[in-house]
C-alpha cells in the first residue's frame, strides 16, 4: 500500500517522539539553488514535527561579527541538545560555497580544501557522540526553476524575491560546488530529492527520514552496555612526567627582573594579534596544586582585560551534559584578535571522564582524532593553539596541598575531590601522558612544563607563549 502525505506526517511524529524520548539528537541539512523548493519541503516538514522540540536553522550570508570567529562557530552555538531537532536550511555547506565565491580570508587563513575536511570532521564528530545527521539536496530543473522565478516577478508582493533569486543564480556558482560535496563519500551520505513532483518529492524527504530513524531507534534499543574500565596498565612508568625537579628552577632575583619584560612583550603582542585578527588559544592542564592559576595570572597580568577571557573549566552543568562534550568549549572559543585562556579544557574526556568511568572506552579514545579535528578547525580559522602540562612530584602536591589547608586564606582552594583525585595518582599520570602522546601536533603542539618551581614554570611558560605568537605574526 502505498502511504498517503497524512500517514507519513503520522509516523514521522511517532519516530521523531521516540528520539526525544530516547534522547537523539537529530540533524536534518536541507540544500538546493535558489528557486529549487526547498522552503516548501522546509516548511512542509517543519509543520509535520512537534515544534516543542524542533528549530529551524535558516543560514544567511556571513555578517561582519560572524567574520571574527571559527568558520563553524555558529553551528557549534545552535547545536540541538538530546532529544532535540534542527532543520538546517541552507548549512554549513552553503556558508563555504558563500566564503569561497566571495573569497572570504577573515576567519579563514587556508585554503579551502581543509575547510572541506573540517566539516567532514565535524559531521563525524557529532555522529560519533550520538547526533543523527540526514542530509538532503533538493534539485529541479532550469525550465522548472525559471518558472518558479517569472511567477514570483509577476506578483507585486513577491517581486524583491524573484530578483533576490536571479542574483544569486548569476553571482554563485552553488550547483556545481555542491556536485563536488554530492559525488565525495562521506560518513553521512546525501539523499538527492528531485522537486519536480512535488507530491514525490514530499514522501521521499519523510520516507528516508522514517527510515533512518527506524534503524536508529532499533540499534538503540538492541545496544550492549559498554566498557567503561579506562584500560589502565598496571605498574606504569611514566615516560616524561617524571623530571629532575631540583634542576627546572629559577631564582627569586632573575625572575624579579625576567618577568616584567616578558609581559611587557606579551602586552605588544596582544595588540599585534588585534591588529593581524588572529585569535590565540592558550590551554592549561595539569595535577592538582601545580599551579595553573598562578600560571595564567602572570601571562595575563600586563594584558588589556578588553581583550581576553578566562574559562576556568568544573564538572559539566545539566545543559552541557545534554549537548556534545565540545560544545561549551566550542562556544567559548576566543574572536579573531582575542584571547582564550582554558584553566582545564575539552582534554577533561580523555582524563577525568576516562578515569572516573563517565566516559566509556569507546568515547575517551575516539576523543583524541575528534579533539585533534576540532583543534585543527580552529588553526584553519587563524588560530594560534599553546598547550600546557604543567607535572609536579607527588611529595610536592601533598606539601601545598597541606599549606592550603592550613591557610584560612586558601582553604577554598582545597576540596575532598583533591584528595581523592590525589589517590589516583598513577592513573592520572598514565592518561595524562597518553594524552600529551595522541594529540601533540604541529598546529597545536604540547609543553610539559615542571611545575615543582613556580617561578621556572610561569617563566617557560611565558616564553612559549611569546615564541608561538612571534612565529606566526612573522609569516
Amino acid at each position: 500500500m502505498v502511504e498517503t502525505d497524512e500517514m507519513l506526517e503520522n509516523r514521522i511524529g511517532e519516530m521523531t517522539r521516540k528520539t526525544n524520548e530516547l534522547g537523539i539528537p537529530l540533524m536534518i541539512v536541507i540544500e538546493g539553488p535558489p528557486a529549487s523548493g526547498k522552503s516548501r519541503l522546509s516548511n512542509a516538514l517543519y509543520m509535520a514535527l512537534d515544534a516543542k522540540y524542533t528549530d529551524f536553522m535558516a543560514t544567511r550570508p556571513p555578517r561582519d561579527i560572524d567574520l571574527r570567529y571559527p568558520f563553524l562557530q555558529r553551528y557549534w552555538n545552535h547545536l540541538p541538545k538530546n532529544g532535540d531537532i534542527n532543520i538546517h536550511f541552507r548549512s554549513w555547506y552553503a556558508q563555504y560555497i558563500e566564503y569561497k565565491t566571495n573569497n572570504v580570508q577573515e576567519n579563514v587563513r587556508v585554503d579551502y580544501g581543509e575547510i572541506k575536511k573540517d566539516i567532514d570532521h565535524f559531521e563525524q564528530t557529532l555522529m560519533n557522540n550520538g547526533y543523527e545527521i540526514i542530509k538532503f539536496y533538493v534539485h529541479t530543473t532550469d525550465e522548472v526553476r525559471d518558472r518558479h522565478i517569472e511567477k514570483l516577478r509577476a506578483n507585486p508582493v513577491l517581486k524583491w524575491k524573484a530578483e533576490e533569486f536571479a542574483e544569486r543564480l548569476d553571482k554563485i556558482d552553488y550547483e556545481n560546488e555542491m556536485k563536488q560535496f554530492l559525488n565525495e563519500p562521506t560518513g553521512c551520505p546525501w539523499t538527492v530529492i528531485d522537486f519536480e513532483d512535488k507530491g514525490g518529492a514530499i514522501n521521499t524527504l519523510y520516507s528516508t527520514i522514517i527510515e533512518r530513524l527506524e534503524k536508529r531507534v532499533k540499534k538503540e534499543e538492541n545496544a550492549k552496555t559498554p566498557e567503561v574500565d579506562g584500560e589502565f596498565t598496571k605498574n606504569y612508568e611514566p615516560e616524561f612526567f617524571n623530571f629532575d625537579f631540583k634542576k627546572e628552577k629559577i631564582k627569586k632575583k632573575e625572575y624579579k627582573e625576567i618577568l616584567p619584560e616578558l609581559q611587557s612583550r606579551m602586552r605588544e603582542i596582544q595588540f599585534q594579534l588585534y591588529e593581524k585578527k588572529m585569535p590565540l588559544v592558550i590551554v592549561y592542564e595539569g595535577m592538582d596544586a601545580a599551579g595553573k592559576g598562578g600560571n595564567i595570572k602572570r601571562i595575563r597580568e600586563s594584558l588589556d582585560p578588553t581583550g581576553y577571557t578566562v574559562n576556568a573549566t568544573g564538572a559539566p552543568s545539566d545543559i552541557e551534559l545534554a549537548r556534545h562534550y565540545l560544545w561549551r568549549f566550542a562556544i567559548d572559543t576566543p574572536r579573531s584578535g582575542h584571547i582564550g585562556f582554558f584553566d582545564r579544557s575539552w582534554y577533561g574526556r580523555v582524563l577525568v571522564e576516562r578515569i572516573e568511568g563517565f566516559a566509556t572506552n569507546t568515547e575517551w579514545k575516539q576523543a583524541y582524532e575528534e579533539i585533534n579535528n576540532f583543534e585543527k578547525s580552529l588553526y584553519n580559522s587563524g588560530a594560534i593553539i599553546v598547550k600546557f602540562f604543567l607535572s609536579l612530584d607527588k611529595d610536592e602536591q601533598l606539601e601545598r596541598f597541606n599549606d592550603r589547608q592550613d591557610d584560612a586564606d586558601k582553604q577554598w582552594k582545597l576540596t575532598d575531590e583533591d584528595w581523592r583525585n590525589r589517590e589516583k595518582w598513577d592513573l592520572y599520570v598514565q592518561a595524562g601522558e597518553d594524552m600529551v602522546r595522541e594529540t601533540n601536533t604541529e598546529h597545536a603542539p604540547w609543553h610539559v612544563i615542571a611545575g615543582n618551581n613556580k617561578k621556572y614554570a610561569r617563566i617557560t611558560a611565558l616564553r612559549k607563549v611569546i615564541e608561538a605568537c612571534e612565529a606566526r605574526l612573522g609569516k
